[in-house]
């Protein structure tokens, strides 16, 4: 069985993320960048599955700039067998990364793809859906769980009133959530092997994606700075604060 997963290269998550003076989006020059961590846990999942005999060849697809192919390296070195990069530098919005994707799972035909919920620049939690939208894939979001036998994908994903099995007909596609797994390190002998793996890049057109974004930002700024706490002598005066201050009763 073919697994497809998806990579985005993101804004390290232990760097602070710095506004740009003129709020038309976050600092990228000079930051460190790594993969997104929910995209770690779905690569972690393939490889899994593969050392398990469930699945044959895992391939790794990221969109973005030519940077981007240090995360699929780094992906391959998890285990992914090859890797697809859709090179572009425009911004590509979430429904626009369903439609390459697309176009990418028509050309490689996939049983199984595995995404991250959601990637932690633009906490949008849209691209999963939409592409099983487009593929009318049975779909499962927040996975927690996979187990693939006769033909279906039996998952349990996380809602808010607590745990949801399901068996998914392949072909399928799930998004990983926090609690799937735990990615593994990278070691050094994988990181050079990796090199020597294959990487094909291709450019949205050759797909015939128009990429073109249909959603525009006004602004982004930072959040407004916490206030100091106080103290409160007795019940009746936080009861006072409460109400007066802070609104919330």
């Amino acid at each position: 069985m073919k697994c497809l997963v998806t990579v985005k290269r993101v804004i390290d998550p232990y760097v602070k993320v710095r506004v740009k003076s003129d709020g038309s989006g976050v600092e990228t020059a000079n930051v460190k960048m790594a993969m997104n961590p929910f995209c770690e846990i779905a690569v972690e999942q393939a490889v899994r599955m593969k050392e398990a005999g469930t699945v044959t060849e895992i391939v790794a697809v990221s969109i973005g700039a030519a940077q981007c192919q240090e995360t699929l390296r780094t992906a391959m070195a998890m285990g992914a067998d090859r890797g697809i990069l859709v090179e572009t530098n425009e911004e590509v919005q979430p429904l626009a990364v369903a439609k390459l994707l697309k176009a990418v799972v028509a050309k490689e035909s996939p049983q199984l793809v595995i995404m991250g919920k959601q990637a932690i620049d633009d906490d949008s939690n849209q691209s999963g859906q939409m592409l099983a939208a487009l593929l009318d894939w049975p779909q499962a979001a927040f996975t927690s769980k996979i187990e693939i036998a006769d033909g279906s994908a039996r998952v349990v994903r996380e809602i808010d009133g607590g745990l949801e099995k399901l068996t998914l007909k392949l072909p399928a596609l799930v998004t990983a959530d926090l609690r799937l797994n735990e990615p593994r390190y990278v070691t050094l002998p994988n990181i050079m092997k990796a090199k020597k793996k294959p990487l094909e890049v291709m450019k949205p057109d050759v797909l015939g994606v128009d990429i073109a974004p249909r959603l525009k930002t006004l602004k982004v700024e930072e959040p407004p700075k916490r206030g100091a706490g106080v103290k409160v002598g007795d019940v009746k005066e936080l009861v006072a604060k409460l109400k007066g201050e802070a609104k919330v009763i």
